[in-house]
């Protein structure tokens, strides 16, 4: 591409309202990469609360190729190429949601104002911004996990922005704490794979004391701190009770390879800490990670944790919510699951040209979009898909069959 054409670009993109800021980049394979930040209300009710710079990628191909827009649940990750883009060979524009890491105001982050509302009307005025320069008819939103149901949710409010969406693995709670996440845990896999989980789980709240030496090494050495949480012996309880959670949120290890004899302390706890992962109840990654849930625990949901097989084990048998990664002073703030509930009974009469993507044997995967009798969208199940799940994880014959609907979609 040209010298003239790269510049023409970036003009049209510094003159775009709401932009502050233009900077190139170097990402391959796109022929012109930009970071841009765009000045945003930091709440749409109340223009008197100000404004923050929210932080978006945009990777050029062609103006007249499709625009694939992937909303970010968190930060954003990487600026390399996704898996629609790629398939597609289109534009990407990546938004980073609002409050995490680049996309956050100055100061004491305002709470209140972190809302799945305000959320969709950062992203509707970031594309209707782009769409001044890129003007053809096939754009396709998609986010991963909490990204698809950002996604869920932007299309939801705004449903002409975009012409189809693709959400990946995302979860629709429709409660604080849905039910449906711990009637999955009592009844996925076999009965084996789940006797052999809590086993698993038994033999680490017995050996809980011995095990307590090697968690504050592990903590040392890892430079964690768990003040939130309530000390080192609580976050390797909730470890543990975390445990079945990730097991099949992601299977990455089998049932028959979960050590359930205790041959070696070093190797049960090693086994903990590999597959569920302490890093979870970090201060650090609370902290950082604290507009998801203060997103989850307000207005997008979470789960809790069954603690009816160790109650013995726990000296605390109140605390296992997530109520410890709260905004301090507003950790009594109630849920509220209205607009859960009204983009659930929008999927199943209104919602249309959405494809699903999802892991059968995945926790969140409990809460995914049931879409009733709606034939204008499409839900697709990969019968031994996890959190990973992707389009080309699915065999070839789903593979097709997804692209087809995915064609059709786009006419």
């Amino acid at each position: 591409i040209s010298v003239i054409a790269q510049t023409d670009l970036q003009k049209k993109l510094e003159t775009l309202p709401g932009v502050v800021s233009v900077k190139e980049m170097n990402i391959k394979p796109y022929k012109e990469y930009y970071e841009i930040y765009f000045k945003q209300a930091i709440d749409y009710n109340d223009a008197s609360k100000g404004t923050f710079n929210q932080r978006v990628l945009l990777g050029h191909i062609a103006y007249d190729s499709p625009m694939v827009v992937e909303l970010q649940g968190y930060n954003i990750w990487t600026s390399k190429q996704g898996e629609l883009s790629n398939i597609l060979n289109s534009n990407q524009l990546t938004i980073e949601h609002r409050f995490f890491k680049d996309s956050k105001p100055e100061g004491e982050i305002p709470w209140k104002s972190l809302t799945v509302a305000n959320a969709a009307h950062d992203q509707h005025i970031i594309i209707q911004a782009i769409k001044k320069i890129y003007n053809n008819d096939k754009w396709i939103s998609t986010g991963i996990s909490k990204g698809g149901q950002t996604t869920i949710m932007h299309r939801y409010f705004y449903p002409n922005d975009v012409d189809v969406s693709v959400p990946y693995v995302a979860p629709h709670n429709l409660a604080r704490v849905d039910s449906r996440i711990q009637h999955f845990l009592n009844t996925v896999g076999s009965r084996k794979d789940r006797k052999r989980i809590l086993r698993f789980q038994k033999l680490c709240f017995k050996n809980i004391d011995k095990m307590m030496p090697l968690m504050d090494e592990y903590t040392d050495n890892k430079r964690f701190s768990f003040k939130y949480v309530g000390g080192n012996r609580r976050a390797l309880q909730m470890t543990i009770l975390e445990y079945s959670f990730a097991f099949w949120q992601w299977g990455s290890v089998k049932s028959e390879d979960i050590p359930v004899k205790r041959n070696s302390l070093n190797l049960i706890f090693n086994h903990l800490v590999r597959y569920g992962d302490p890093s979870f109840f970090d201060d650090k990654n609370i902290d950082f990670q604290r507009p998801y849930f203060w997103a989850a625990m307000t207005e997008m949901g979470i789960y809790d944790y069954d603690i009816t097989p160790f109650k013995k084990y726990l000296e605390d048998k109140e605390n296992i919510s997530f109520k410890h990664t709260m905004p301090k002073g507003l950790e009594d703030t109630p849920f509220d699951g209205t607009i859960m509930n009204k983009v659930y009974n929008w999927l199943q009469t209104d919602a249309e040209n959405m494809l699903f993507i999802y892991g059968a044997l995945d926790t969140w995967g409990s809460t995914g979009v049931e879409l009733g009798n709606n034939k204008k969208c499409k839900k697709f199940l990969m019968p031994i898909g996890h959190h990973g799940t992707r389009i080309h994880t699915f065999s070839k014959k789903s593979r097709n069959e997804i692209m087809n609907c995915l064609n059709k979609m786009l006419n």
